[in-house]
């Protein structure tokens, strides 16, 4: 089960996936982009549904997850992996920007824990993957909100993941670098608010750390979750700087520092 499966990461999830023999759920309240995903891979041979879900509702997700429960007899993976971005800095953002960024990326992972992990402590077995990010390890600035929910998720599965063990369940946080994928500039529902920046520029700025392509992505990715490793950090390169902040966290603020007064000036021309 993959939530915010029409696209991006959530989408390359699901087509290897299903090569990999599973059947997957596309979970997305872009319902008819999730049908066009589900359609290609059933047309590629693999087991496909797609099903609208908005991971705000708690309710509509427990359902969900209840729904694929009876029809397949057991969910052996969660992807939380639907999420926003809100390029801001932190004058900038107002309460709407950091109320749906909380609710979709820290309460929508609240709520998938919540639907799916009983089921799977009941069958004593099963994977729970939540999608954080790099910004989830780093001090990533510009992006407040984001980061913080993204942390807020990596120490949540870390807890998950001490407690679970028990009960013959894992639990995995997913930290991607840069992935040429929409949430680079926000995703369908988030936003740029830097001023005087289009996602144009966000976008040619982070073309500059040579984002992966999705599909090799998920092959990575996936590997990584079935040797249980805890935490997925994919290109590779971007652990370089996650060590930097364990080792040193004065110098990687330091670093951070340049790093967003280099961006800025690059978006603003």
């Amino acid at each position: 089960m993959i939530t915010g499966g029409a696209s991006g990461i959530g989408r390359a999830l699901g087509v290897e996936l299903a090569a990999r023999g599973c059947e997957v759920v596309l979970a997305d309240r872009q319902v008819e982009l999730a049908e066009l995903a589900a359609a290609s891979i059933r047309d590629a041979g693999g087991k496909a549904l797609a099903v609208e879900l908005d991971v705000r509702d708690r309710a509509a997700f427990r359902r969900v997850a209840e729904e694929a429960k009876a029809r397949a007899g057991r969910i052996d993976f969660l992807f939380n992996n639907a999420g926003i971005g809100v390029g801001a800095e932190i004058e900038r953002c107002d309460p709407e920007d950091w109320d749906e960024v909380v609710d979709v990326n820290l309460r929508g992972v609240i709520h998938g824990v919540e639907a799916v992990y009983p089921l799977m402590v009941a069958q004593r077995s099963g994977h729970i993957v939540n999608t954080a990010s790099m910004a989830g390890l780093v001090p990533e600035a510009g992006e407040a909100g984001y980061t913080a929910t993204k942390h807020a998720v990596v120490g949540l599965t870390k807890a998950l993941r001490v407690e679970a063990r028990r009960h013959g369940v894992r639990a995995s946080a997913l930290c991607p670098g840069a992935i040429r994928t929409p949430i680079l500039t926000g995703g369908r529902f988030g936003r740029i608010r830097l001023a005087g920046v289009s996602a144009e520029r966000v976008a040619a700025l982070w073309e500059r750390t040579r984002p992966m392509a999705p599909d090799a992505f998920a092959q990575q990715a996936l590997d990584a979750v079935l040797r249980d490793e805890p935490f997925i950090v994919v290109p590779r390169w971007w652990k370089s700087l996650w060590y930097l902040d364990r080792l040193s966290p004065s110098l990687s603020l330091r670093l951070w520092e340049v790093l967003f007064r280099r961006a800025l000036i690059d978006l603003q021309g």
